[in-house]
């Protein structure tokens, strides 16, 4: 990858984008993680000891967690040493994956963090050369 990051992500995937003069590298990762548990809520059924053959709530958190995490190691290792990144996203797993970057290289790079809503992969990539363009003329990010 480039030293420039664009990083657009939710728990389900992550578009990366390598910015570049010539062309950009995109990128497109699939978490696998799945938070739908074998129940349905406020669905009862009518056999007795159905219940038991679902998992307890506890049992999912756990599993999902363990997915994001695998997921977002599969992201740090793409971005490796990328000196500045720019992450953006439209819910909680942009704040997640800064934790856990700022974990393996706390303050070793420049990062800046946008909430976006969903985009089409040429829109990430627009968005990504925008930031990168702005930054290099030293525009200042809130």
């Amino acid at each position: 990858m480039k030293n420039s990051i664009g990083i657009w992500i939710d728990h389900r995937r992550a578009v990366i984008v390598g910015s570049a003069g010539a062309g950009d590298d995109i990128l497109e990762i699939q978490s696998h993680a799945d938070k739908q548990g074998s129940r349905s809520d406020g669905i009862h059924s009518s056999l007795p000891h159905a219940s038991q053959g679902s998992q307890a709530d506890d049992v999912v958190d756990r599993k999902f967690a363990h997915q994001l995490n695998a997921y977002y190691d599969r992201i740090i290792a793409l971005v490796g040493e990328a000196p500045s990144l720019f992450l953006l996203g439209p819910g909680e797993a942009k704040g997640e994956f800064k934790k856990r970057l700022d974990a393996e290289r706390p303050g070793g790079r420049t990062l800046h963090v946008e909430t976006a809503d969903k985009m089409s992969d040429p829109q990430i990539a627009a968005k990504v050369r925008l930031h990168f363009s702005q930054e290099a003329r030293g525009v200042v990010f809130s």
